[in-house]
Protein backbone atom coordinates (compact mmCIF):
# COMPACT_ATOMS: atom_id res chain seq x y z
CA UNK A 1 0.00 0.00 0.00
CA UNK A 2 1.30 3.39 -0.75
CA UNK A 3 2.57 5.54 2.21
CA UNK A 4 0.86 8.22 1.63
CA UNK A 5 -2.92 6.34 1.69
CA UNK A 6 -1.23 4.82 5.24
CA UNK A 7 -0.55 8.10 6.70
CA UNK A 8 -4.23 9.26 6.30
CA UNK A 9 -5.91 6.00 7.63
CA UNK A 10 -3.09 5.11 10.25
CA UNK A 11 -4.45 7.54 13.04
CA UNK A 12 -7.99 6.63 12.68
CA UNK A 13 -7.86 3.11 13.08
CA UNK A 14 -5.57 3.79 16.15
CA UNK A 15 -8.35 5.67 17.56
CA UNK A 16 -11.10 2.88 16.74
CA UNK A 17 -8.84 0.00 18.07
CA UNK A 18 -8.13 1.34 21.48
CA UNK A 19 -11.67 2.92 21.52
CA UNK A 20 -12.55 -1.26 21.31
CA UNK A 21 -10.42 -1.65 24.07
CA UNK A 22 -7.38 -0.40 26.05
CA UNK A 23 -3.74 -1.89 23.96
CA UNK A 24 -0.46 -1.72 25.18
CA UNK A 25 1.72 -0.43 22.18
CA UNK A 26 3.42 -3.92 20.84
CA UNK A 27 -0.53 -5.04 20.47
CA UNK A 28 -1.42 -2.28 18.10
CA UNK A 29 1.36 -3.18 16.05
CA UNK A 30 0.44 -6.28 15.75
CA UNK A 31 -2.96 -5.87 15.22
CA UNK A 32 -2.40 -2.03 12.48
CA UNK A 33 -0.38 -4.88 10.89
CA UNK A 34 -2.95 -7.31 10.41
CA UNK A 35 -4.77 -4.22 8.17
CA UNK A 36 -2.02 -2.30 6.64
CA UNK A 37 2.43 -3.41 7.05
CA UNK A 38 3.34 -1.12 9.74
CA UNK A 39 6.83 -1.35 11.54
CA UNK A 40 6.42 -0.29 15.62
CA UNK A 41 8.47 2.99 13.94
CA UNK A 42 5.46 4.34 12.50
CA UNK A 43 3.17 3.61 15.17
CA UNK A 44 5.29 4.52 18.42
CA UNK A 45 5.28 8.24 17.00
CA UNK A 46 1.33 8.44 16.60
CA UNK A 47 1.20 7.42 19.95
CA UNK A 48 3.10 9.74 21.27
CA UNK A 49 1.55 12.53 19.31
CA UNK A 50 -1.98 11.42 20.30
CA UNK A 51 -1.19 11.49 24.24
CA UNK A 52 -0.07 14.52 23.85
CA UNK A 53 -3.43 15.71 22.57
CA UNK A 54 -5.01 14.32 25.31
CA UNK A 55 -7.00 11.57 22.93
CA UNK A 56 -5.00 8.80 24.74
CA UNK A 57 -4.38 8.70 28.64
CA UNK A 58 -1.90 6.07 29.65
CA UNK A 59 -1.07 3.97 32.44
CA UNK A 60 0.98 0.62 33.55
CA UNK A 61 0.40 -2.63 33.61
CA UNK A 62 2.58 -5.24 35.23
CA UNK A 63 2.61 -8.70 32.23
CA UNK A 64 3.57 -11.93 33.34
CA UNK A 65 5.17 -12.55 30.14
CA UNK A 66 7.74 -9.54 30.39
CA UNK A 67 8.26 -6.22 31.31
CA UNK A 68 5.49 -3.67 32.39
CA UNK A 69 3.48 -2.70 29.33
CA UNK A 70 1.93 0.91 28.63
CA UNK A 71 -2.14 0.68 27.78
CA UNK A 72 -3.44 3.71 26.21
CA UNK A 73 -7.00 4.17 26.79
CA UNK A 74 -9.18 6.38 24.99
CA UNK A 75 -10.73 10.05 26.31
CA UNK A 76 -14.30 11.57 25.43
CA UNK A 77 -11.84 13.69 23.76
CA UNK A 78 -10.24 10.91 21.84
CA UNK A 79 -13.82 9.60 20.95
CA UNK A 80 -14.74 12.71 19.71
CA UNK A 81 -12.20 13.13 17.58
CA UNK A 82 -12.52 9.20 16.20
CA UNK A 83 -16.11 9.86 15.83
CA UNK A 84 -15.25 13.14 13.21
CA UNK A 85 -12.24 11.36 11.61
CA UNK A 86 -14.41 7.97 10.98
CA UNK A 87 -17.05 10.68 9.36
CA UNK A 88 -14.68 12.56 7.25
CA UNK A 89 -13.00 9.07 6.16
CA UNK A 90 -16.80 7.80 5.01
CA UNK A 91 -17.55 11.03 2.97
CA UNK A 92 -14.34 11.00 1.52
CA UNK A 93 -14.14 7.11 0.51
CA UNK A 94 -17.81 7.52 -0.36
CA UNK A 95 -17.01 10.21 -3.00
CA UNK A 96 -13.84 8.01 -4.50
CA UNK A 97 -15.57 5.10 -4.55
CA UNK A 98 -18.53 7.46 -6.79
CA UNK A 99 -15.65 8.46 -8.75
CA UNK A 100 -14.35 5.21 -9.97
CA UNK A 101 -17.28 3.64 -10.41
CA UNK A 102 -18.76 6.29 -12.72
CA UNK A 103 -15.04 6.63 -14.21
CA UNK A 104 -15.66 2.98 -14.90
CA UNK A 105 -18.59 3.23 -16.62
CA UNK A 106 -17.61 6.11 -19.07
CA UNK A 107 -14.66 3.33 -20.79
Amino acid sequence: MDTQFKKGVLELIILIMVEKKDMYGYELVEAVSQVVDVSEGTIYPILKRLTNESYFETYTKESSEGPIRKYYHLTAQGKITKDKELAEWKNFSKKINDFIRKSDKNE
